[in-house]
């Protein structure tokens, strides 16, 4: 990988030339766009740009995909998509006449014609301000909120509206289904209609707003995504708002946002935070409303800048802040969720490892049991190359937690890997070595087809031999596959929980401005997918992730979220095993003998049974789409979906190590005590 990287950054000057600034052609002649608006153009350096970008995605991109008129019919559905997922500002009209463009992309591109994302963009804006014109006219009146309808917030497969009489109606529903969150709240008319009046004006003002680096961005980005989900392309000023954390103002609620048009989208959670902790906030959530403290209304935030919402966000330690979030497997117009945070200080030691011992009980027999919570693969590059002597690092810390475990003495441990997205690679390799003697863990498949085996190289040490669990969901990811895959590959311990996500891919960050000769104009970055993981028995981690030995009840659907459910996800696929050798400490018979223990709890255990009976009915909600716009149904429906919330919450309560009663009970969290359950019976058998 890093010969790859070496000759992608001294790759010789393509002769790339500064390009030529490109006329818009007017589409329709009664779409011209108003005077009124600024008609957005290619900067100069898009076009030179987007040659380098084409040149970089079929030279070095993992696929190996050339630009051809397949790839240019996904770019075109991108592009609309991006601007308009819910099609509801699009007529059928405009993309008939825009569909003379479908195969073409491919021809225009590396010319640096961007013609086309310019037009369609202008009839966007157009389509837009017409729709806010329209909203302003409904909310002059209220509607019937005891009329028996229903809207479909997912309008994915459904057709784009056929002329305005459909699109009126669509937008009818829109604006009674965002003003019935307002009426739960206990809101009058005039109230609501003054609060979704400013939020379209603030939706005007942005598209008034919108450069030709935000067309270039979304255009770029309906490219990107047509090899894979992770390669993405950075205007200059997306590279400074991907870059705000919520996290500097240290104290907060530990998550990056990032924009997305007119949503804050969270780009990720910062471990040891409290969204982390709630477990209830994840990436690619939209945040559309804030309210400060548990009595505030919440103040919407729907066409805000990035640093206005990030400013509402931040505050005191020991604060209340409340969030209305669209969650990421649902459709925008879906009924938002609302998550209570408490503000806190963001400190290294909150997202570092924990342990704590916690006694179970199986039959006449006790079993002291170690669990450690990783949050993260973290490792202090800074520290480590400036020669600190103590820096910190996942494996580091784990070691210091093992010995202290050690002293105690426990009959078994669990890495509870849950919610962990991963993070350094170096650090699942290390971590792994802690538990098998010797050998292989991870390869790694570049873009040019070579193999590297990255291996234990801790001498043959096992720091901890004893009965070992792994604990994952569908949010363990990355290096934390790569971690469990190679317990259950070594058949060092058992995996238990939900199937992982199923991320198998390695991205890097290229500066656009290395290859063009234009030092005096600032350029984006493109995230690129360069390499991908397999195990060390050769299968691909990527899409199916790691199956668990034994599966607990899981509220995710696999084509919903995960990898697996990503448009243009790079396949599963295998290549050769690695020479490694299986310890063997976990045989069949073992997880045949758990198996049967699990399905007895299952029969048994009313918390197990609560939690499966929760689960149906969190997957029944989810497919249920079609939301009623009748008042009281909509309440009954909201009760509904906060006692699931309640229900499914899975949180422990994370204590420090060595309480004075040297152990805690189990709060509310089904998986983790099933878990030790199956944990006491491993160590139960390796004593016998």
């Amino acid at each position: 990988m890093n010969n790859l990287l070496l000759i992608l950054l001294l790759v010789v000057s393509l002769g790339f030339s500064d390009g030529s600034e490109h006329t818009i052609q007017t589409s329709h002649q009664d779409q011209l766009v108003s005077d009124s608006l600024k008609v957005l153009e290619p900067k100069p350096e898009h076009s030179s740009e987007t040659f380098v970008i084409i040149n970089l995605l079929n030279r070095y991109h993992y696929r190996k995909a050339t630009l051809n008129d397949s790839l240019s019919s996904v770019v075109f559905d991108n592009y609309f998509e991006s601007l308009d997922p819910n099609k509801s500002y699009f007529m059928k009209g405009d993309l008939d006449y825009f569909e003379k463009y479908r195969y073409r992309i491919d021809n225009d591109l590396p010319e640096g014609n961007l013609d086309f994302a310019y037009q369609v963009f202008s009839i966007y804006r157009e389509r837009s301000l017409d729709r806010i014109d329209y909203v302003h006219e409904l909310l002059k009146t209220e509607p019937d909120f005891e009329q028996r309808e229903y809207f479909e917030t997912d309008r994915e497969a459904l057709p784009w509206p056929e002329d305005k009489i459909e699109q009126n109606d669509v937008w009818a529903k829109i604006i009674k289904n965002q003003a019935l969150s307002y009426k739960l709240a206990g809101k009058e008319w005039k109230d609501i209609a003054e609060a979704l009046g400013k939020r379209y004006k603030r939706v005007e003002k942005a598209l008034y707003q919108y450069n030709s680096e935000d067309v270039y961005q979304a255009y770029m980005n309906a490219l990107t995504s047509a090899y894979d989900p992770h390669t993405d392309y950075f205007s200059p000023i997306a590279k400074e708002n991907f870059q705000i954390d919520m996290s500097l103002s240290l104290e907060g609620i530990g998550a990056q946002l990032t924009q997305q048009l007119d949503y804050t989208k969270v780009a990720d959670i910062i471990p040891g935070g409290p969204a982390y902790k709630s477990q209830r906030l994840q990436k690619d959530d939209k945040i559309i409303g804030v309210a400060q403290g548990d009595d505030a209304e919440f103040v919407d935030v729907v066409g805000w800048r990035l640093d206005e919402v990030v400013q509402k966000i931040r505050g005191p330690k020991g604060s209340v802040v409340r969030l209305q979030v669209i969650k990421n497997d649902k459709d925008i117009n879906a009924l938002p969720d609302t998550i209570r945070l408490v503000r806190d200080k963001i400190k290294l030691e909150k997202s570092a490892a924990k342990a704590e011992v916690i006694p179970i009980t199986e039959g006449n027999q006790t079993f002291s049991l170690g669990v450690i919570n990783i949050p993260s693969f973290y490792l202090n590059f800074e520290e480590m190359n400036s020669g600190v002597k103590d820096y910190r690092s996942t494996t580091r810390d784990v070691k210091k937690l093992i010995d202290s475990l050690n002293q105690i003495g426990v009959d078994g441990l669990m890495i509870d890997l849950r919610y962990n997205g991963g993070g350094s690679l170096q650090e699942a390799i290390e971590l792994t070595g802690l538990f098998i003697p010797k050998g292989p863990v991870v390869q790694v498949r570049n873009t040019d087809n070579s193999v590297d085996i990255m291996e234990d190289e801790d001498n043959g040490k096992v720091y901890y031999d004893g009965p070992l669990a792994v604990l994952t969901n569908r949010y363990s990811a990355s290096a934390s596959e790569i971690f469990s895959g190679a317990i259950q590959d070594y058949k060092r311990g058992i995996v238990v929980g939900e199937n992982t996500f199923g991320k198998g891919t390695v991205q890097n960050l290229i500066d656009i401005g290395r290859y063009m000769r234009q030092s005096d104009v600032e350029l984006g970055q493109l995230k690129m997918t360069l390499a991908k993981f397999y195990r060390v028995t050769g299968s691909s981690t990527q899409k199916l992730g790691v199956a668990p030995d034994i599966a607990f009840p899981s509220p995710y659907d696999d084509e919903i979220f995960g990898e697996s459910g990503r448009p243009n996800a790079l396949p599963w696929d295998e290549i050769s095993s690695s020479n490694f050798k299986m310890t063997n400490q976990i045989s069949p018979k073992m997880i045949s003998k758990l198996e049967a223990l699990y399905q007895n709890h299952l029969q048994e255990d009313k918390d197990l049974q609560d939690l499966v009976k929760e689960i149906e009915k969190a997957k029944e909600l989810r497919k249920q789409t079609a939301v009623s716009l009748n008042l009281e149904e909509r309440r009954l429906m909201q009760q509904e979906d906060e006692e699931v919330e309640d229900n499914l919450s899975t949180t422990l309560d994370q204590s420090e190590l060595f309480t004075d009663e040297n152990a805690k009970k189990l709060s509310e969290d089904p998986y983790l005590k099933e878990g030790l359950r199956l944990l006491a019976e491993l160590s139960k058998i390796k004593v016998g």
